[in-house]
This record gives C-alpha cells, sequence and structure tokens, in this order.
C-alpha cells in the first residue's frame, strides 16, 4: 500500500536554546527525513529563534518558522504548529527531546500497515538533561502494561485512556484528517486531548520500540509521573480538571459526530466515567465522610473499569 504523501512535524519552541539545537539535528538525521518541519516558536527572549534560523540554511527539507509576537502557552503555540502543516501525517514533537534515526521510517510504516489507525504512538527512553540514560522507559513509568498494550493495538483504546493517560505528544503523530475534530485544543494536556478523540473515533497503534530520548530537566511542563505528585492535592483539584476534560471531550465528539461517527457505546462509557470522575471529585475531606460515596462507587464497579480497583478506593479513602 502507498504511504502518505507529505509527513509533516510540528515542533514548539519557547526559550530553547539549550536543547533545541540537539533536536533539530535528530530530525535531520532520519532515515526517512519529513516532507516539512513547522516550528512555531512562542516569543523566544534567548537565541532559540537564532538557532533555528540557521538550521534552516542547510536542512534537508523545508523548515518553516512562525514567530507569535506575544507568549500564547504551549497549548495554543502546538495548536499553531498543527494548523500550519500541510502532511498527510502530522509528528508532534518538543524543542528538547532527540528523536532516534529511524522513527519517521517505523512511525510512517505503522500508519502504512494499519490503514484504519487514526494515530500511533511509542515508547520511549527517560533520559537526563544530559541525556544520560535513567534505565527507565516511558511505558514503565507509565505502568502501560502489555495487556493494556494489546487492548490498545486490538482498537479498543478508549478504556485503557479512562484510566491513564498513556500517550506522550512527543511520540505520537496523527493523521491530518482528525485536525478538524481535534481543533482548537482546549486548555489542557494537547496529547491526551488528541488521543482520546481519536481513540473514540478511529484506532490507535501503539508500537513498544523507544524511538526518542525523553529528556527530563527542570523546566519540564509535564515529563513523567512522579511518586506523590498529588499527595498535598484535595480530590476537587485532582479529578476535577478531568471532569473538565471529559466534559469537552463529550461535547466535541458529539458536535463532529456527522463527519467522525462514534459507537453509541464509547458514549455511554464516556457517561459513566464521568458520572464516577463526579463522584470523586465531589468526596469529602473527612474519609469517614467519604466511605459512603467511594463504597458506592465500588459496589457499581466503576473502580474497576475507569481506574485501579480496590488499589484507587483505598487511595481516596486515606488521600
Amino acid at each position: 500500500m502507498k504511504g502518505p504523501s507529505l509527513l509533516s512535524v510540528a515542533l514548539t519552541s519557547f526559550n530553547g536554546e539549550h536543547y533545541i539545537a540537539e533536536q533539530l539535528e535528530s530530525i535531520a538525521q532520519q532515515r526517512r527525513l519529513p516532507d516539512e518541519l513547522v516550528i512555531s516558536d512562542d516569543a523566544s527572549t534567548d537565541s532559540t529563534t537564532d538557532i533555528v534560523l540557521k538550521f534552516a540554511r542547510h536542512a534537508p527539507f523545508p523548515v518553516r518558522l512562525l514567530q507569535n509576537p506575544e507568549r500564547l502557552g504551549s497549548t495554543r503555540n502546538f495548536q499553531a504548529a498543527i494548523g500550519a502543516c500541510n502532511g498527510g501525517i502530522i509528528f508532534l514533537c518538543d524543542q528538547d527531546d532527540v528523536w532516534y534515526p529511524n522513527k519517521i521510517a517505523l512511525i510512517e510504516a505503522g500508519f502504512i500497515d494499519n490503514p484504519d489507525a487514526g494515530a500511533v504512538f511509542t515508547d520511549a527512553d527517560v533520559v537526563d538533561e544530559n541525556l544520560n540514560p535513567s534505565g527507565l522507559r516511558l511505558w514503565e513509568a507509565f505502568k502501560f502494561n502489555s495487556k493494556e498494550q494489546a487492548q490498545v493495538n486490538d482498537c479498543d483504546a478508549l478504556e485503557v485512556l479512562f484510566k491513564h493517560p498513556v500517550v506522550t505528544g512527543a511520540t505520537m503523530a496523527f493523521r491530518s484528517i482528525y485536525r478538524d475534530l481535534i481543533l482548537p485544543l482546549p486548555d489542557t494536556w494537547h496529547d491526551a486531548w488528541i488521543a482520546l478523540l481519536i481513540g473514540a473515533t478511529s484506532c490507535l497503534v501503539a508500537l513498544p520500540t523507544p524511538l526518542i530520548a525523553y529528556r527530563q530537566h527542570n523546566s519540564n511542563q509535564l515529563g513523567i509521573p512522579r511518586r506523590g505528585r498529588n499527595r498535598s492535592k484535595t480530590c476537587a483539584e485532582i479529578y476535577g480538571p478531568q471532569v473538565l476534560r471529559y466534559e469537552l471531550t463529550r461535547v466535541r465528539l458529539l458536535t463532529h459526530m456527522k463527519r467522525f461517527p462514534v459507537a453509541k457505546q464509547k458514549l455511554e462509557k464516556i457517561e459513566e466515567l464521568l458520572i464516577f470522575l463526579r463522584n470523586r471529585a465531589a468526596l469529602p475531606q473527612s474519609p469517614w465522610q467519604r466511605l459512603p460515596i467511594a463504597l458506592s462507587e465500588l459496589a457499581a464497579f466503576r473502580y474497576h473499569r475507569y481506574a485501579f480497583g480496590t488499589v484507587s478506593f483505598w487511595k481516596d479513602l486515606l488521600r
């Protein structure tokens, strides 16, 4: 089967002078070069744009630099980059990672081998700011196990995504036909948003090969999950944003049903997930007062369908 005619890379930058040159060079060293690189810079005040313009002069593919006159923030900056791409496949790219030479080729093959797939994502090697290996894989950090990987690859990604956001934007590419569905991006995690919408209306492909060095440093916007990161947060602070994300997901899916049909069963699951998350967000401060609500959700089996069973139940009680 013929592959996509054009492959675009959407890279966002902001004061990335310490890392962006390595990322750009890793894209130039790909076995399958992109057909264009679109860089949206969010009003950097360091030498980032100078580094980009210097690279563009000798890059083996067209490079377009978009310069925001004022800060848009990460989400709207990605929106600008995605919106400017011309390719049939759009690769998302962070300024501080490093791509392995076979990344584009293997992801393109993933689309060719899976013509029904709307998006492909991969594992990654977690490294420190100097690219020293940590010995940890990204999927290991997310606890994205082999059973869930098989479920995703059987075109049943939604229930996995309900439990935890296993798709990292830096490892993902998606078909541009879904751009009208995902844009505009809401003010939430863009990678979780894209994965949810495409997972609801299409299939995702999970490639277990690590294809990037996923750099961790003090300026990471998200990075890998860290133990105890929610320890000081209330249930409302933890689950409230998730309620908003799924409410927005539901509205977007219903709005675009004619072009991007969604199975009734999937919409019903989103509705039930929202019931679960709203109840978790409303859990009182007192563990004893939480008990009736949490037990009700446990009896309804929602802790097992949409979280990690009794482990999540006890965490909610003892938080």
